[in-house]
């Protein structure tokens, strides 16, 4: 019940991290990278004739590609192959090249022809492309985000069947708050990145955070309904309990499987950004973001809404 007897103070919480990440994305924006705004990429490995010989280190590359003045660029190192044998490359981000660019790139990487290089991926898109695919991604969320309001609709359509006359809440009110969680959950990290992007790292809005995005949805949705599943069965059996009183019942009966949930899941995903390569980071940075904020919304925002709407009906 505590949870529910100070609800307020939650609220007041999730308003003030909702309303300072929309404040950080409208007054610093956000870093969107070639996928959003066009541009282009290279991948380039350093194939076995070179394993003898050390690469270059990923610094001394950033800056012999930045005399190059080609503005702003992202270099990150990977691996090719799954034996030991593997070549090391790099992936690098800019913007669109020109043919004469792309070879001057690939003359500095190959050091003038001292390491043997071999060119994995070229690719280009242009900004109409890349507003195109900020279009399709901003409609994959709010697709997404529709069918989890549907589907709790529909999951709870016999929720007031099975309360009492004081304890009825209509399902469309379960996906309600289930939505205003999951919005909380996409705007905090959101704002987060924003921050670090402009400040800290250069993290960049592309495909990959919104696959991560799109995770974030899936996985606080799922806690979310465990815990309104609970109180869907405990409605089914209470007799004089108020709502507030079977909201918090449920709640204590479901934390501790919700935090060890995330807790498993937050480990590998900090694992994964510590030890994991740096194309993995950031995907492992902006979920960890989301389990934790997922879970907080799910005990401490989603269920206290419920008793908001049963109070106000």
């Amino acid at each position: 019940m505590f949870v529910i007897n100070h609800k307020k103070i939650f609220f007041i919480l999730s308003g003030f991290l909702v309303a300072s990440a929309i404040f950080v994305i409208s007054f610093l924006g956000l870093n969107f990278g070639i996928d959003f705004k066009g541009g282009a990429i290279l991948e380039i490995a350093y194939p076995s004739p070179n394993l003898g010989v050390a690469p270059p280190s990923l610094e001394d590359l950033k800056l012999d590609l930045q005399k190059l003045g080609l503005g702003n660029l992202t270099v990150q190192e990977t691996s090719f192959g799954s034996d030991q044998n593997e070549a090391e490359g790099v992936i690098l981000r800019t913007r669109d090249l020109t043919e004469e660019e792309r070879q001057l790139i690939v003359s500095t990487i190959s050091q003038d022809g001292q390491y043997q290089i071999e060119e994995k991926r070229y690719n280009s898109i242009g900004p109409v492309i890349g507003e195109e695919l900020k279009g399709k991604a901003l409609w994959a969320i709010l697709v997404v985000v529709l069918a989890i309001i549907l589907f709790v609709a529909f999951a709870f359509r016999k929720v007031t069947e099975v309360a009492n006359s004081d304890n009825k809440v209509s399902s469309w009110k379960y996906g309600f708050a289930a939505i205003i969680a999951l919005v909380h959950d996409i705007v905090i990290p959101t704002g987060a990145f924003a921050l670090l992007g402009h400040y800290f790292i250069n993290y960049q809005i592309d495909a990959v955070f919104v696959m991560a995005i799109l995770a974030i949805l899936g996985f606080s949705v799922n806690d979310t309904i465990v815990v309104f599943d609970r109180i869907r069965e405990n409605l089914r059996v209470a007799k004089k309990e108020t709502f507030n009183e079977i909201v918090g019942k449920s709640l204590r009966q479901t934390v501790t499987r919700s935090i060890n949930t995330s807790v498993t899941t937050l480990t590998v995903l900090l694992a994964l950004y510590f030890w994991g390569g740096e194309a993995t980071q950031q995907f492992a940075l902006i979920l960890s973001m989301g389990v934790v904020i997922g879970t907080y919304s799910s005990i401490f925002l989603a269920s206290p809404l419920l008793t908001l709407f049963q109070k106000k009906k």
